[in-house]
């Protein structure tokens, strides 16, 4: 019994062996055979699709009608007519349909104009300075001129440039080009005096200068505490990002007409070779300010003299005017480019409301430099041109502090019908200064 036991129990564990032996072997061949290489799938993140000629043609067309060019949004769909899709087909009659229905601006006395100073950007340090009072009197603070410029876009201003205007002819004369617009649009000018950056403005809480940004942009540079901060401080700069925004604010790209003096230099750059010597220091200031000038012009800026010296051009005499003028063509224009655009400083114009005459001296002279177009400062109307056969003069309505109390008070509402300056006045800064 117990050798039979024996021989059982052998047997088992035999079998024991050779079941284990098998198991290793079937596991070990599971783990070494090859299974089929499966490819593995790429997984690609989703892009935007680049858009085909068609659909680039309509996005075209569309921007320029935006900024009110429907003669090139219509000639540029009719060039591509032939290989045009149901799209582009139904645009261009859109289009034509739109340009037949803009209402034509063709009265040289109703475009309105209104200006700036610089802009404020630190309250607390402006309107507690040695300057307090002038500066609560003729600047604004950024957040009022942003409020402004909202407003002025919401009630369907639209800006134009200057010199868009006017045309001359081969013999001289000038004639009124005007400009159609979509029902109520409204053609604007926007100008901004003394975009010099004054020394006697410095650490008083505005930006110190214009410069060009390695995205060709143009941007402010603002002091504090010796820091330099680059960003959005004053009206190109907030216009520019305003209008890349909005660009139905702006007639085929127009912007703005800056108006500079020159003895302090232009733009934030001490470029006065009269006041600064012609030296090294001032020909790399003029270098860098042309840099931002041409910029500026890229972009849809214009410039006006300003004069040279900041000068009374109602009491100066006619050789105060030659002697000035001269400075301003030998410092200024070498940098910013000659300008047709003369804005009076303090608004005193070299006439009353009578035409200028070729009897009119100050007059004359300022012709034969090449100035056609005048713009004084009238507060009295919300639009005032006259237009001669050698000039085309525009009265500007100042937007400061100076407007703001006057409708406050209720003595001349006549920002008005651009603005509702209850809402645009910044009060917490104005009176806890």
């Amino acid at each position: 019994m117990k050798k039979k036991q024996k021989i059982i129990l052998g047997a088992t564990s035999a079998l024991t062996v050779v079941i284990l032996i098998l198991s290793l072997f079937f596991v070990i061949r599971a783990y070494t055979k090859k299974e089929p290489i499966i490819p593995e799938k790429k997984i690609t993140e989703k892009t935007k699709e680049p858009m085909d000629d068609k659909q680039q043609l309509v996005t075209q067309a569309k921007n320029l009608a935006q900024s009110y060019d429907y003669d090139q949004a219509i000639a540029l769909l009719e060039k591509n007519s032939k290989n045009g899709s149901p799209e582009t087909q139904q645009l261009l009659q859109t289009l034509k349909k739109e340009k037949e229905q803009l209402i034509d601006w063709s009265d040289p006395t109703q475009i309105s104009h209104v200006f700036f100073h610089s802009l404020i950007v630190d309250p607390q340090k402006a309107f507690h300075s040695q300057q307090a009072q002038g500066y609560k009197d003729y600047m604004v603070t950024v957040e009022e001129f942003n409020r402004s410029i909202e407003q002025l876009y919401q009630n369907d201003f639209v800006l134009v440039n200057l010199n868009d205007l006017i045309q001359k002819d081969e013999q001289g004369n000038l004639s009124f080009n005007g400009l159609a617009l979509p029902e109520g649009k409204k053609p604007l000018i926007l100008s901004q005096d003394d975009v010099s950056y004054y020394e006697y403005m410095d650490n008083s809480g505005f930006p110190s200068r214009l410069v060009v940004s390695n995205n060709n942009e143009i941007k402010n540079v603002y002091k504090e505490n010796d820091k330099e901060e680059i960003g959005d401080f004053d009206m190109v700069p907030l216009i520019d990002a305003f209008v890349k925004k909005h660009p139905d604010f702006s007639y085929r790209g127009a912007k703005g007409t800056l108006a500079l003096t020159g003895y302090n230099g232009v733009l934030g750059y001490r470029t006065s070779k009269s006041q600064y010597g012609d030296n090294e220091k001032t020909k790399k200031e003029s270098e860098e300010a042309k840099k931002v000038a041409d910029q500026l012009k890229k972009d849809g800026w214009s410039f006006a003299s300003h004069t040279w010296g900041h000068l009374n051009m109602t009491q100066a005499s006619l050789e105060d005017v030659k002697k000035d003028n001269e400075l301003w063509q030998q410092e200024v224009a070498p940098i910013l480019g000659k300008t047709n655009i003369l804005i009076y400083p303090f608004g005193a114009d070299i006439s009353d409301w009578q035409p200028y005459s070729a009897e009119n001296q100050k007059f004359a002279y300022l012709k034969s430099q090449g100035f056609d177009i005048f713009c004084n400062v009238d507060a009295s109307t919300p639009a005032w041109g006259q237009l001669g056969t050698d000039f085309y003069r525009n009265a500007r309505i100042n937007i400061d502090g100076i407007r703001f109390q006057s409708d406050l008070d209720g003595q001349n509402p006549i920002l008005d019908p651009f603005i509702n300056v209850h809402e645009v006045y910044d009060k917490e800064a104005r009176e806890s200064a």
